[in-house]
């Protein structure tokens, strides 16, 4: 599976090329960024996004970037554990696809793709759309439509 994730990365990245230089888009990354505290399988969030685009916006995604790509799937879980329902409810979250393809320099191959997935609220039929990236650094915050989850209600 693996194998088959870097051949579509590589095939992503020649066709994208073929057609011109990749260029990033993305517009809030922050590398003086520091990666929120881990309590409880959960980050630590202390802010909520003023931007309606936070996370819901390919050029703004959520970047958690703080170690090397291989470790950065625990930060995914982190920052969705540390998140909830805008009344408290239980979020289920499932990546859908990669998308958007960028250069970057904390990539061992030079390029990302960012994350997408689909987060589901409990007892809802609400169906967020977030674009996560695990190579690039920014403030980790909670993302409108959202709350941040209490300390004590962790999974």
């Amino acid at each position: 599976m693996k194998t088959l994730k870097v051949l579509l990365l590589l095939l992503i990245i020649t066709l994208s090329s073929s057609c011109g230089s990749i260029k990033s888009t993305i517009k809030n990354i922050d590398n003086s960024a520091i990666k929120p505290a881990v309590r409880n399988g959960q980050f630590i969030i202390t802010e909520y996004a003023k931007d309606n685009n936070y996370g819901y916006d390919q050029d703004y995604p959520i970047n958690l970037g703080f170690e090397n790509e291989k470790n950065s799937p625990k930060n995914i879980d982190y920052f969705f554990n540390g998140l909830e329902g805008p009344k408290g409810e239980k979020i289920y979250y499932v990546k859908i696809e990669n998308c958007c393809p960028f250069p970057t320099k904390r990539s061992v191959m030079g390029a990302g793709t960012l994350e997408v997935y689909e987060v589901n609220i409990e007892g809802t039929e609400t169906k967020l759309r977030m674009y996560l990236n695990i190579y690039e650094k920014g403030k980790v915050m909670c993302p409108k439509g959202l709350q941040i989850k209490k300390e004590n209600n962790s999974n």
